[in-house]
């Protein structure tokens, strides 16, 4: 029985495929997506088709172990089949026809017996998502166990909160971390459910198995669930041929994992800019042509990713439009789509891993950056606070105007509140009021929380 999750070292990668995708080069899931695998997921789902068939009664056990035995990656050649899939549309046929020679007589007509080629195609590819998956789905544990880490060190470091790109209010970088951390755990959990449903195909010509019942199968359905359990995926309520609810799951959850990365990529693009200079990424890149750099390598691919991901779940939706019982063209864009989606989002997943891993977190830089508003950025608080003391229009006028002093003669809202009159006797204390690190409000509860879901 083919594990549906063998260790990556088990492909190889494509030779000249990543030149220009530094993203996903290396990474775990490149290597479960290229060529190879997908040779190899084929020859897995033709063996365990005839595997099924004898498990049923429909086929002898010595044409499973003749099949099996045949279905080597090594002994066909990836390129020739690709060449050869021009005539025929796709590549199973070639390999269908190389596969029946290897086997030979008397159980070479074994092969494929009773399928289509999209039965195979599909099952091939729900194996390589499956195996693809379960590379990824480490990735995003060690995102989310760094975020959880960065995000109870820092509970309560105070820091900006920034709204339309200007200072708000205080906010504290464990509130950010969490949310991020919230956001990997939600793709996790998207990304599990569909690695948990990913179903075989087997429909025949036009879905209706009819081909499985002539070649002997009492109880085609039944022979579809023992195929499902040969390749540890699920059984379908239905071929699936232009039902493509799979795919298109597929699509969502791997698109929603590469955007939710990419805000925290976003995130630390904009802290990690030489002005604010709030984080910075543990192994920066160089340029080739300023020595004095240290560019957000990490950030920068999976930002990348993130903006790529949507087009192609996009084309892998437009897909669902698939006419009549097997579709010309809708299933085959999908293909190429669903591998690049697979490969940005595996890629950002080990980069996210890095970036979280070793970020760089100033506080210092931080606290600093709370005063650039000469402590304007907890004026919210301050309109509730002297409303009660001044009144509502004359706790307005007054800030408006200390606002504009405040920049006019650099000098701190809190030293000129104290000069006001009305104030000196009110009780208040205003060193506390104007502290922007006393203006969190629930951002430490609100991190305790979020850290308690695991």
């Amino acid at each position: 029985m083919t594990s549906p999750a063998d260790p990556a070292d088990s492909y190889a990668d494509d030779d000249g495929t990543s030149l220009l995708a530094p993203g996903w080069a290396g990474s775990p899931v490149a290597s479960a997506t290229g060529d190879r695998a997908y040779l190899r997921a084929l020859l897995d789902a033709e063996a365990a088709l005839t595997r099924a068939q004898a498990a049923v009664g429909a086929a002898p056990a010595e044409a499973a172990d003749a099949v099996s035995g045949a279905a080597d990656p090594a002994a066909f050649d990836a390129g020739s089949l690709a060449e050869r899939a021009r005539a025929g549309g796709n590549p199973v046929i070639p390999l269908v026809a190389d596969l029946t020679a290897a086997v030979g007589e008397p159980y070479g007509p074994y092969v494929h017996r009773g399928a289509t080629s999209q039965d195979v195609l599909d099952t091939a590819t729900t194996l390589v998502a499956a195996r693809a998956l379960d590379l990824l789905l480490p990735d995003l544990t060690r995102t989310e166990r760094a975020l959880a880490r960065l995000a109870a060190e820092h509970r309560d470091t105070p820091m900006a909160g920034r709204t339309l790109t200007q200072h708000a209010v205080p906010t504290t970088f464990g509130l950010k971390a969490a949310g991020w951390r919230t956001l990997v755990l939600d793709a996790r959990d998207r990304i599990t459910a569909v690695r948990n449903t990913l179903p075989v195909q087997l429909g025949g010509a036009a879905g209706t198995l009819a081909a499985l019942g002539a070649y002997g199968a009492t109880d085609p359905v039944a022979l579809t669930a023992a195929y499902a359990r040969e390749l540890g995926l699920r059984a379908p309520l239905l071929p699936w041929h232009t039902l493509r609810t799979p795919v298109a799951d597929l699509a969502g959850c791997l698109a929603f994992a590469a955007g939710a990365l990419g805000k925290i990529a976003a995130d630390v693009l904009t802290l990690a800019r030489t002005e604010i200079g709030e984080v910075a990424e543990g192994s920066g890149g160089g340029s080739s042509a300023m020595p004095h750099k240290a560019n957000p390598v990490r950030s920068t691919l999976i930002a990348a990713a993130a903006r790529r991901a949507p087009q192609l779940a996009a084309t892998l939706y437009g897909s669902l439009v698939a006419e009549d019982e097997r579709p010309a063209g809708a299933w085959h864009a999908e293909w190429e789509s669903l591998r690049d989606l697979l490969r940005l989002t595996g890629g950002a997943a080990r980069d996210a891993a890095e970036l979280t891993e070793r970020l760089r977190v100033r506080p210092d830089v931080m606290r600093a950056h709370l005063g650039l508003t000469h402590g304007l950025i907890v004026s919210e608080r301050l309109s509730a606070e002297l409303a009660p003391v001044l009144g509502r229009a004359r706790a307005k006028e007054l800030l408006t105007e200390l606002a504009r002093r405040a920049y006019r003669e650099d000098r701190p809202l809190g030293e000129l509140l104290s000069d006001v009159p009305e104030l000196r006797d009110s009780g208040l204390d205003l060193a506390a009021l104007t502290d922007p690190a006393r203006y969190t409000g629930c951002a430490g509860a609100l991190t305790d929380r979020a850290l308690e879901r695991r």
